[in-house]
């Protein structure tokens, strides 16, 4: 992710994007902000922007809908706006693609959080892939390669698409196969936050994970559930 790009904002709410304007350009960051579903679509497939902050509630199509054509085509990280207490908002959000979500209202320096978190996480994995290491080499596990350099996965020889969450995720559960990760964990590793009560995002991005990879290879189960702790990659490289 090129953290020197723009961030696309796309919210019909024209006040809103003008305070995270002026909120965000002290701050380092460049905000083109898009008003409407379709151009805000046409813009995060343009290649020229390094994340979307996208609202939920938008006239006409979507943002569900955005979400849905922008995932076809583009990994690009997404933040979501929601409703504040719209658990399903959320929810659905994040099985649909979106890398984070926010409840609006919401304070614009916990979005400036978010934004760094996923900037961080993008820079740990440029460090991960030019230092000499285990880090860096390919990960085979059963009928899964996961090659960090290029952030490419493959499930019997196919490759896959995984959002930029998803790939992390994967990438820190398959670096510790057959070893406990605890859901806090994951969410600051994957995240680059600590989960708040309730927060079940680090489990719809696993149930995702599932439901591409499948959730058994070879008769075994592939993404363990520890109760109360958090996951297990169970399987192991002669798997």
């Amino acid at each position: 992710m090129d953290s020197q790009k723009p961030i696309l904002v796309i919210d019909d709410d024209v006040e809103l994007c003008e305070l995270l304007q002026d909120f965000l350009t002290p701050e380092g960051f460049t905000v083109e902000p898009v008003h409407e579903s379709r151009q805000g679509v046409e813009r995060a497939l343009s290649g020229d922007h390094s994340m979307v902050v996208l609202d939920v509630m938008l006239p006409g199509m979507s943002g569900f809908d955005v979400l849905r054509h922008i995932r076809v085509e583009s990994s690009i990280p997404i933040i979501m706006l929601t409703a504040r207490g719209d658990d399903v908002d959320k929810i659905v959000g994040l099985e649909m693609g979106a890398d984070d979500y926010l409840p609006k209202p919401f304070n614009p320096r916990e979005l400036v959080a978010r934004i760094r978190a996923i900037q961080r996480r993008a820079v740990s994995s440029n460090s991960r892939e030019q230092t000499p290491g285990d880090n860096k080499k390919s990960l085979s596990l059963g009928n899964v390669v996961l090659c960090p350099m290029t952030r490419a996965v493959t499930l019997d020889n196919q490759e896959i698409a995984l959002t930029a969450v998803e790939f992390s995720l994967l990438h820190e559960l398959m670096l510790n196969a057959g070893a406990v990760v605890s859901r806090d964990g994951l969410a600051e590793k994957v995240l680059g936050r600590s989960l708040a009560p309730f927060d079940r995002s680090i489990d719809v991005h696993v149930a995702s994970l599932r439901k591409k990879l499948g959730h058994e290879c070879r008769g075994r189960e592939r993404i363990r559930t520890v109760r109360g702790v958090g996951y297990l990659y169970a399987l192991q490289p002669n798997d």
